[in-house]
């Protein structure tokens, strides 16, 4: 395949992109794009996951491209909680491909779907592997912006975390000049309640979609009920975050992480954690014996 435009026919088993990437099998799908195991024929067949975001995506080419460079930064982050993106590519259609390493262990969906929750020490180590990814994010000046399990890889010891997707729900924003307030762009359970009024992902937004994984984490439910949009976004309206006890009754919690959790989630942007490392030092000071 050259580079002038992709079709569905591309992306099929054995088929090569840039003659380079040759497709293995269909690995995840997302709402914005589609992601493939593939053999990367340039680094002796090692294992990749190759995301494509189409050029319909797009309104037109210099947007992908825009798309391309806002992403770019992350090819040179290097940390072990945040999987290794290796390379971008601009197709002369507007689609954008996203090499990254193949994501280690197993989703946290998945695993979640399967246990429902961890014991709180394996729930509080596992957090603190993502807020140590965050370190590294936010130290190189960059942002997730869409921190959820979905787009967390849960290593064997179940007290490692990778993070996926880093950088595309922001690069988005940015490229689609939808400016400093619109509609919600990432997702509502995990988004604080200021992006439902219009603001962009930023540091503060990752730390509390970390809070919010946490918390299902321990309580194997999500701290805010409702099914829609405006249900959630009311439920995030209240004045103080719910309790992990109020979610999951009879929960035995240290009373340190449920104030660390709370702290984290609170409906006031200022009142919440200002810094991963901060968060991350709260965490660690939690008596879990």
């Amino acid at each position: 395949m050259g580079t002038t435009s992709l079709s569905l026919f591309d992306l099929v088993p054995g088929k090569a992109l840039l003659e380079r990437y040759e497709i293995v099998r269909p690995h995840r799908q997302g709402g914005m794009s589609a992601a493939f195991e593939v053999k990367d024929r340039e680094a002796d067949g090692a294992r990749r996951e190759l995301q494509v975001f189409l050029g319909s995506l797009f309104e037109d080419h210099p947007q992908s491209v825009e798309f391309a460079e806002r992403l770019a930064p992350w090819v040179g982050l290097s940390s072990p909680s945040v999987v290794q993106l290796h390379d971008l590519h601009t197709l002369d259609d507007g689609s954008v491909l996203y090499v990254s390493d193949f994501p280690p262990g197993v989703s946290l969906r998945a695993l979640m779907g399967q246990e429902q929750r961890m014991q709180v020490g394996e729930a509080v180590r596992f957090a603190k592997s993502l807020l140590r990814g965050l370190v590294d994010v936010h130290g190189a000046g960059l942002v997730h912006g869409d921190i959820k399990p979905a787009a967390i890889q849960a290593g064997e010891d179940r007290a490692s975390a990778v993070l996926l997707d880093g950088g595309i729900t922001p690069g988005l924003w940015a490229a689609k000049h939808l400016g400093t307030r619109t509609a919600l762009i990432g997702t509502p359970f995990y988004a604080p309640i200021e992006q439902f009024t219009g603001d962009s992902p930023d540091e503060l937004s990752d730390l509390y979609n970390v809070a919010t994984v946490l918390f299902e984490l321990v309580a194997g439910v999500l701290p805010w009920t409702g099914k829609s949009y405006v249900e959630v976004f009311q439920s995030k309206m209240q004045k103080t975050p719910p309790r992990l006890r109020d979610r999951a009754p009879g929960l035995d919690v240290p009373e340190d992480l449920e104030g660390v959790i709370a702290h984290g989630l609170s409906p006031v942007r200022k009142e919440r954690y200002a810094s991963a490392d901060a968060f991350l030092s709260d965490l660690g000071a939690i008596d879990l014996s």
